[in-house]
């Protein structure tokens, strides 16, 4: 007797919910580096994660009307504790760096990610995955290359670059923690303890940190950066709780694509043949980390 082959369309709609997280993701750090650059990284990653517990909290009690057991809390608190400090280090490097260039640095996570995958989760990781991987961070070294490579580099540039490589440390165990907590939590539980923990979390630097918005026009960014947070956060939870790690995490790499793009139309910062060229490289990284081999007909 011959089974039907499995549906290649449910295979398909994590790799799509993922493209679609990344694009508001990337939608968000555009609007968080007009909000860092108005009143500083700490302010507002804090408060954009204050509005964001807001949105979600509400909804998320409304629905369960009850707490996360032990186990699932844990993995909430972990999983907060990083995002504090990745996300804060990565919005004070986009007050310092180009948003593509910031994204493109980024990019090592994902690489990384491949491997704690592999170690944390017991995943195998498939040759497609890493040939993936390797291609998309070629991509990425070409772009870097060429934009390091047309103007000299201060000191600021280099403390850019630092807290961007130390973000990029903190979310590659943040993707790891991302798929363990997809596993056990629903997105908008997910979502709103991610916003709220990190919340609490910076909450103590708020006495000699914080700088309140000083009109509609600072506010504005932040509320925007909320809705397009709690929008990613779902969709990846969603499609991470759907599939690997290794065959979602190099599609990442396509948030170069749409930093390049908000970064030229509201930071004027330019594309030039080296963020094409390696944007290509990136586009083919993803394309064969995705790609599965199709199961033959299962026989009984």
């Amino acid at each position: 007797m011959t089974q039907p082959p499995p549906d290649h369309g449910q295979a398909l709609a994590p790799v799509l919910a993922t493209i679609a997280g990344i694009a508001l993701y990337s939608a968000m750090d555009a609007a968080m580096k007009g909000a860092a650059l108005a009143i500083g990284a700490y302010s507002a990653y804090f408060l954009r994660c204050l509005i964001g517990f807001g949105l979600t909290a509400p909804v998320w009690w409304l629905r369960t009307r009850r707490f996360p057991a032990p186990a699932v809390l844990r993995i909430h608190l972990k999983r907060g504790f990083v995002l504090a400090f990745m996300g804060w280090s990565f919005f004070a490097a986009l007050t310092r760096l180009p948003l593509a260039e910031a994204i493109a640095i980024s990019f090592v996570a994902p690489l990384v990610a491949l491997y704690l995958a592999a170690a944390l989760l017991g995943e195998s990781v498939r040759p497609q995955a890493i040939w993936g991987a390797l291609l998309g961070f070629a991509g990425v070294l070409v772009i870097v290359g060429g934009r390091i490579g047309r103007g000299a580099i201060d000191g600021e540039t280099w403390l850019g670059i630092a807290l961007v490589l130390g973000s990029a440390l903190l979310f590659a165990l943040n993707l790891i923690l991302q798929r363990q907590q997809a596993l056990l939590a629903s997105p908008i539980e997910a979502s709103a303890f991610q916003n709220g923990i990190v919340a609490v979390v910076l909450a103590a630097g708020a006495p000699f940190l914080l700088h309140w918005p000083g009109g509609a026009s600072e506010w504005h960014p932040l509320l925007i950066a909320a809705a397009l947070s709690v929008g990613a956060a779902m969709l990846l939870t969603w499609a991470y709780a759907r599939s690997e790690t290794q065959r979602l995490v190099p599609i990442e790499y396509t948030g170069f694509l749409w930093a390049a793009l908000l970064g030229w139309w509201l930071f004027a910062e330019p594309v030039g043949p080296a963020t094409l060229g390696g944007a290509v490289l990136i586009v083919i990284g993803c394309l064969v980390a995705a790609r599965r081999k199709r199961p033959g007909p299962a026989t009984v």
